[in-house]
């Protein structure tokens, strides 16, 4: 159901309920909430993710799970767990104003955004969100904070509209990210725990170790990035790339080193029992527990703070050392998203726009999520989220929902306000689902 409304949703579930009255099994692999009731039978996996999961909560009926206390998923279906409350903000009557917008189906369409909220743009598949965030919304943007940057000629004029005095939002955007889905890095050197700037508080520890000192091994020694402590046989990549000459590439675990990326000598450097391989093999979640009963270090306590933010978006179960080519696209969303949120006031007021960050996430996360994106509003940024998710749009501040239909049916605001008027609005396909 990725990037599906959920009137799109209801047509999906009729394409797959034929299929299965033909005499055919289907497998969906699923969050949303509306097809999973749809089942037949449920397999809910968990209870938690990552070590913490791995094994059959429940196999059965809709009934069933929403009996089954273990189930997180049976939780929300019951009705039994729900979203926490969220403190809708105020308009504060400043916005972005971007006028005579002319791409894809959006035909002289301007747009008023307001400054400092979460705002979500709705609206059925092909109504043009993407077109208008991606293709007309951030260039603006980009070429109103950098004067360099040539425009883009799809819009006529972007400029800031203030209230009277303009107290709630004295700056204008300083800096603009478009966060969307795709893939990091293809390269095995990218991990989680570089990325977000962690691991040379890690390496620092372990070369503060006893037997590192008297070897003599500095941080760099650490590193599977740079010649030195790595396993040059796979120059620190854990494996090795067969080429083959009419398929994909094979990777191969490294004879040498085993997949470990470093030499034995390295090894056998131990921080509170652990190898610098062992760390990377740990998940987000086990290495905070592991950091945390290091009360004394200043790079343990940096480290943590760090490693937080990932629990804190959502990717508590993926490991240090995997690389973010591995990730998925919303997995690799909220990586991106994290590197931010690790040290939020180091940034201007910054414009974020998210495409669908709830992709992959179980409804259970999507709290997580939110909480996340209300710290960046704390730091006086701007939100803005493509998304369908139903959940989320009703916890939004305001939202601009988009079509009525798809294609040349579509490309114009519909409506627009707090989910409370979407969801009065007659004209709003959205509307009738909140």
């Amino acid at each position: 159901s990725i990037g599906l409304h959920s009137v799109d949703t209801e047509r999906l579930l009729e394409v797959l309920r034929g299929m299965r009255d033909q005499g055919n099994t289907v497998l969906v692999v699923e969050h949303d909430l509306d097809i999973i009731r749809a089942a037949d039978t449920i397999i809910d996996l968990g209870p938690r993710a990552g070590s913490l999961g791995g094994k059959v909560v429940y196999e059965g009926d809709v009934k069933g799970i929403e009996k089954c206390e273990e189930s997180l998923t049976g939780g929300f279906l019951s009705g039994r767990l729900k979203l926490k409350a969220r403190k809708i903000r105020s308009n504060t009557g400043n916005y972005i104003l971007l006028e005579n917008v002319i791409v894809n189906n959006l035909q002289n369409l301007t747009l008023k955004l307001p400054l400092g909220l979460l705002t979500v743009i709705t609206g059925v598949s092909g109504s043009g969100k993407s077109s208008l965030v991606r293709e007309a919304l951030i260039p603006a943007l980009q070429s109103l904070v950098d004067a360099s940057r040539p425009a883009i000629a799809n819009f006529s004029k972007i400029s800031y509209e203030y209230d009277d005095n303009g107290e709630h939002y004295k700056k204008p955007i300083e800096a603009v990210e478009f966060v969307d889905q795709d893939p990091l890095s293809r390269s095995l050197r990218s991990t989680p725990v570089t990325y977000i700037k962690a691991y040379d508080d890690i390496r620092e520890l372990f070369a503060k170790q006893t037997l590192a000192k008297n070897m003599g091994y500095s941080k760099a020694m650490f590193s599977f990035n740079a010649p030195g402590g790595r396993c040059e046989n796979c120059e620190g990549m854990g494996v090795q790339i067969v080429g083959m000459q009419f398929m994909a590439d094979v990777e191969v675990k490294c004879e040498k080193c085993h997949g470990t990326r470093f030499q034995d000598a390295i090894l056998e450097v131990k921080y509170r029992g652990k190898s610098i391989y062992d760390v990377l093999e740990m998940t987000v979640e086990e290495a905070l527990r592991f950091f945390k009963d290091d009360e004394e270090s200043s790079e343990a306590k940096r480290i943590i703070k760090r490693l937080q933010v990932l629990y804190d978006v959502g990717l508590d179960y993926v490991k240090l050392g995997i690389g973010t080519s591995e990730l998925s696209g919303g997995e690799a969303q909220r990586l991106k998203l994290s590197l931010y949120l690790a040290d939020p006031m180091s940034f201007p007021p910054t414009f974020f726009a998210f495409d669908e960050p709830t992709t992959g996430l179980h409804i259970a996360d999507i709290d997580r999520l939110l909480q996340v994106l209300d710290s960046l509003l704390k730091y006086g940024h701007t939100v803005v989220l493509i998304e369908h998710n139903l959940d989320v749009i009703r916890k939004a501040d305001w939202i601009i929902d988009m079509g009525p239909g798809a294609g040349k049916d579509g490309g114009r605001i519909v409506a627009e306000g707090t989910p409370a008027d979407i969801a009065k609005n007659p004209e709003s396909v959205t509307g009738r689902y909140l």
